[in-house]
């Protein structure tokens, strides 16, 4: 495989391009099926005479179950390989958004979306496959290539879905048009499984020794693994208090303790898996062979910088259409495309992101994103209808740069923490980037937008003071062959 810090993304003969673009693509879909409700809002809200609470329930509902599926996902690509997961979450997929697109009540509407959630944990599994594919001085580049592209799926729901409804027609054109999407994705689960491989020919797919929970290295650590948990059950907690009565009252208030009480069960047996997987290193930490070590504050430094980067764009996305609709009363139609600026800039942010940090170092670039991150929310908490309109969506592409940069610079590194674990260390970043929708998007529903980007704009000052504890990756990582032998893996 060529070593070269470029990439020739043309070149389709080379099968590391063209496992590149084919997932990406996969990427892409998932997207646009996971954000195919946001520019569809004016005929859904109309068709079920949705109140603004129960609007912005369905978002919160969109993104909350992805917080354990990117979990469960993680160690289901660790175990059987990126190809068959991805295939099948695909599939899977299709079906899941044709139910929300025929659903007839509210309350279906509600469950398909929750139920949708899970169709944003397909991130997760590009990362280990391209991973698989792409040296240490062409990762970042390439995850960026994958992350952006892909990414870019929730722009091309907003730009071309209202304009897909309308050719359909009537009252039911989002339906057929989310039903169009629904069709794409379960054929392209198909395609996939037969266009890719997990690896290069001749290499091995390595796999976690144990299963159930990831690995650390050292008592600390494991104590380090439990706390950064919490959130992301204390992120579910607040789902279900926002859809009980207190909150848009989706769900009885015994309905809303009960899904406490199997948060908390959740939480307890998750805590004896990982308890399990490091139960030899607990009772001997100098079991631990050197070469195996990692420091896992690396891995929570990446889940806060995610929480603030990936977590904004979901809440941000979700609803900027309705943003620029209110402030400066645009149709639908109009306020899909400007809005999908924001989103579109993943298409040159995230591969940025990845090479800056690829060609200046994994912790420069990051705290320096991570500024330019804050400073474009606060610049958009200015915004009203006071301001021409072509510079409000210049002053949104460009803080939509800074934070997808902020992403391809976390997944740059994401695999070169521990080769074994990219699904699973991915998947607990890709975790908490949900934590932090879920958390913005429950702060949008109490205050306006402009309170909302400076809140988002506050919240980087974690981000930041993390980063300056980042470490950047340096010589190999050692994985054990089957046979027993070791292989060294370049990560610097």
């Amino acid at each position: 495989m060529p070593v070269s810090a470029r990439l020739n993304v043309t070149n389709f003969k080379d099968p590391s391009i063209r496992t590149l673009h084919f997932t990406w693509i996969a990427f892409f879909i998932t997207f646009v099926v996971w954000f195919n409700h946001a520019p569809m809002v004016i005929a859904i809200r109309e068709t079920f005479n949705l109140t603004t609470p129960q609007w912005k329930a369905l978002l919160i509902l969109n993104v909350a179950l992805t917080i354990p599926s990117r979990i469960v996902i993680g160690m289901l690509v660790d175990r059987f390989g990126p190809r068959a997961v991805f295939s099948i979450l695909l599939m899977a997929a299709g079906v899941l958004c044709t139910t929300f697109a025929l659903a007839q009540d509210y309350t279906q509407l509600a469950l398909a979306r929750f139920l949708m959630g899970f169709v944003g944990a397909g991130f997760v599994i590009g990362i280990r496959m391209v991973g698989e594919w792409f040296p240490a001085r062409q990762v970042g580049l390439a995850e960026g290539i994958y992350g952006g592209w892909g990414n870019f799926g929730s722009a091309a729901a907003a730009m071309s879905l209202p304009s897909l409804a309308l050719v359909f027609g009537g009252d039911h054109g989002w339906r057929y048009a989310l039903l169009c999407t629904a069709a794409i994705a379960f054929a392209y689960g198909i395609f996939y499984y037969r266009a890719v491989r997990n690896t290069p020919e001749g290499s091995t797919y390595f796999k976690p020794k144990k299963t159930g929970g990831l690995e650390v290295t050292n008592r600390r650590d494991f104590y380090f693994l439990l706390l950064m948990n919490v959130p992301m059950y204390l992120a579910l907690g607040v789902l279900s208090w926002r859809l009980s009565p207190a909150g848009v009252n989706i769900i009885s208030t015994g309905t809303a303790w009960t899904m406490g009480g199997i948060l908390l069960l959740l939480f307890v047996f998750q805590t004896s898996q990982i308890y399990r997987v490091n139960k030899e290193m607990l009772q001997d930490p100098n079991a631990v062979p050197e070469m195996h070590r990692y420091k896992f504050k690396q891995v929570a430094i990446l889940d806060i910088n995610y929480f603030v980067t990936f977590g904004s764009e979901l809440a941000v996305v979700s609803m900027l259409p309705l943003f620029f609709t209110d402030t400066f009363g645009l149709d639908p139609v109009k306020a899909g495309l400007l809005a999908s600026g924001f989103a579109f800039m993943n298409l040159v942010a995230r591969p940025s992101g990845g090479l800056l940090s690829d060609r200046f170092g994994r912790r420069a670039t990051m705290v320096g994103l991570i500024l330019g991150l804050a400073s474009g929310y606060f610049l958009l908490s200015t915004v009203d209808s006071a301001w021409p309109l072509a510079l409000a969506v210049a002053a949104t592409m460009a803080c939509s740069f800074f934070v997808q940069a902020g992403e391809g610079a976390v997944f740059a590194m994401v695999p070169l923490v521990q080769r074994r674990m990219t699904g699973q260390i991915a998947g607990m970043a890709g975790a908490y980037g949900n934590v932090g929708a879920v958390t913005f998007l429950t702060i949008y529903s109490f205050v306006d937008a402009s309170t909302f980007f400076v809140i988002i704009a506050a919240s980087a000052s974690v981000a930041f003071i993390a980063s300056l504890f980042l470490e950047d990756p340096k010589g190999h990582m050692a994985e054990v062959l089957p046979d027993g032998s070791v292989e060294l893996i370049e990560v610097a």
